[in-house]
């Protein structure tokens, strides 16, 4: 049994992709998924399952488009991937709620950091499968175009570390 973290893209997010937080654990509780929870509006949820990463990212991906109508994506890691995503913050010193792991399926483009547009004063570091941004003084209006992140989602640092505690039991 392995205790994953999904994370859903473009959910409850600036008008879009509605989805009621008690629909998305009785979507998961239906797919056979147990100890279910979820963390704030924005499409997080914690579980415990027995499928690999690829059949719970398939199934969700599935269950969700039945739901939806559309199309919804869905980054899964389990609890020490989590951790070491934190772990590896190379803006740790700076406020997490400016800082975000932009989560992906693959590895970022290695050129990813020459190809980036739009940057005034954002930091932007590569991780193993998350691109790592600390927004300075334009976060909110910030026209950083990042290639090749387009199908990922974002989290801020705070919801990462509380995530990180939900999945490895160590926060109610």
């Amino acid at each position: 049994m392995t205790t994953f973290v999904a994370l859903l893209r473009a959910v409850n997010v600036g008008g879009t992709g509605k989805l009621p937080m008690a629909d998305l654990r009785a979507l998961c509780e239906a797919a056979g998924f147990r100890s279910v929870r979820t963390y704030i509006a924005s499409g997080n949820v914690v579980f415990d399952g027995e499928a690999s990463e690829a059949e719970v990212k398939a199934l969700l991906e599935r269950r969700l488009h039945d739901l939806a109508g559309r199309a919804v994506g869905v980054m899964v890691r389990t609890g020490p991937e989590m951790a070491a995503i934190l772990a590896r913050n190379p803006f740790a010193d700076r406020a997490p709620n400016r800082t975000v792991a932009i989560f992906l399926d693959r590895p970022p483009p290695q050129d990813l950091l020459e190809r980036l547009s739009g940057r005034v004063d954002e930091e932007v570091a590569l991780g193993t499968r998350e691109v790592y941004v600390h927004y300075g003084e334009t976060m909110g209006r910030s026209t950083l175009r990042l290639p090749g992140t387009e199908t990922g989602t974002a989290r801020n640092m705070n919801t990462v570390a509380t995530l990180r505690d939900m999945v490895l039991g160590t926060r109610a």
